[in-house]
């Protein structure tokens, strides 16, 4: 496929009815998480920003934020993910389903419940 015609696969992909969606989604995640974020110590306007908001995510979850550089690694990205969300929902004191399921797969809903819930953040 030439330079032309991703051009024009981006083009279909994020436009329209599409394009609406997936700006939908990411406005609840940045939602979410700019108040998970508050509720850390950290300011919320970190969460609009992509890469730094995942940097600081690792960062509330208790790991350095150079481990973030993990997720651009395919499979091991994957894995990090899951850890990354079970040890954010310990933090906010759910468990490890909650944090599977709606910090992991539904991650809009997650960071909503954790961020506007009478959940606390806790360091350890």
């Amino acid at each position: 496929m030439d330079s032309n015609g991703i051009s024009e696969l981006y083009a279909q992909i994020f436009s329209g009815t599409t394009g609406l969606i997936t700006l939908a989604f990411y406005v609840l995640v940045v939602i979410g998480l700019w108040k998970v974020f508050t509720k850390a110590g950290y300011p919320g306007i970190l969460a609009i920003i992509p890469f730094v908001n995942i940097i600081f995510l690792v960062k509330i979850a208790g790991m350095s934020g150079w481990l973030a550089l993990l997720y651009i690694i395919p499979i091991v990205g994957f894995i990090f993910g899951i850890i990354v969300a079970i040890k954010l929902g310990e933090r906010f004191g759910k468990g490890g389903f909650f944090s599977f399921f709606l910090l992991f797969v539904f991650p809009y809903i997650g960071y909503l419940i954790i961020g506007f819930g009478e959940s606390r953040y806790r360091q350890v």
